[in-house]
């Protein structure tokens, strides 16, 4: 049985690739960190270890050979300008290394679109980065250390993921302050124009796109974990206060449109729809 060990497994994104792993019939070794077991599927072999600490004992993860790392595990990753970011940075391509150098076969890694920066139009592989925050920088630093640093002993597959929606009581998103809204009986919403077009994916959607990809040998280098449809902010906002009903009313224009936020950014889905067809195949 193919065995894939997931750090980051109680978080946001995490808890959805245990679970879309699993479904595949994979055995799931599941790092969370201390106190945070309960978030994960229960048919997770759990273990509670800090795997960022200097003097983590990695040899713990892996009693049994595994077939592919998830790395999942990141601090602050809802605050784009933490500089925990940065600081950070090389815990995460010691862990990288270390599990490499015990015979790891494959990482697969979770990127960001923010790696890129200001962008227009469709993002792909070959597109260039320009990170325009610590989150970004950090990230796209990561990749391009682990791609240089680790592709010739271990199948590297930087897993770039976009706008992520759903279970939205545990992100920070626009969709969570909806809710938080509606919880305190707000009946009007200040909000933008909504023109801004985005690759909007579900959570549960990116964690069965994230589980094809780690359980797909030969797949190597960036792949966009996303749907390549762009949508207005607008209509996906409406939407969800349809969906859910909110019985909010958005404010239209009572705030300005950043500068710095693309009119229409999504992903080249190409390469992920190619992959999704050859494992449904």
């Amino acid at each position: 049985m193919t065995t894939v060990l997931v750090t980051g497994a109680a978080g946001y994104v995490g808890r959805h690739v245990v679970t879309a792993l699993l479904e595949r019939g994979v055995a799931v070794r599941a790092v969370v960190r201390p106190g945070s077991r309960s978030d994960v599927d229960p048919r997770a072999d759990v273990v509670a270890l800090d795997v960022l600490a200097p003097d983590a004992d990695l040899d713990a993860l892996l009693p049994d050979p595994v077939d592919a790392v998830v790395h999942l595990a990141w601090q602050d990753g809802f605050n784009h300008q933490a500089p925990s970011h940065v600081a950070r940075l090389s815990d995460h391509y010691r862990l990288l290394t270390a599990l490499v150098d015990r015979g790891v076969p494959r990482v697969a890694i979770l990127g960001t679109m923010h790696e890129v920066g200001y962008w227009e139009g469709a993002i792909d592989e070959h597109t260039p980065t320009d990170p325009r925050s610590l989150y970004g920088v950090a990230k796209d630093a990561l990749r391009r250390a682990t791609l240089l640093g680790l592709a010739d002993r271990a199948e590297v597959q930087w897993l770039r993921c976009f706008y992520i929606t759903g279970d939205d009581r545990r992100n920070q998103s626009i969709f969570t302050r909806l809710l938080e809204a509606a919880d305190r009986g707000q009946r009007e919403f200040p909000f933008t124009s909504g023109v801004n077009r985005y690759d909007f994916i579900d959570v549960a959607d990116l964690g069965r796109q994230i589980a094809v990809v780690v359980t797909t040998p030969g797949v190597t280098g960036v792949v966009n974990c996303c749907s390549g449809d762009p949508r207005s902010l607008g209509e996906m906002v409406e939407d969800f206060i349809a969906r859910h009903d909110l019985g909010i009313t958005l404010q239209y224009g009572a705030f300005p449109d950043r500068p710095y936020d693309s009119p229409g950014v999504w992903g080249d889905a190409t390469r992920i729809h190619e992959i999704l067809a050859a494992d449904a195949r």
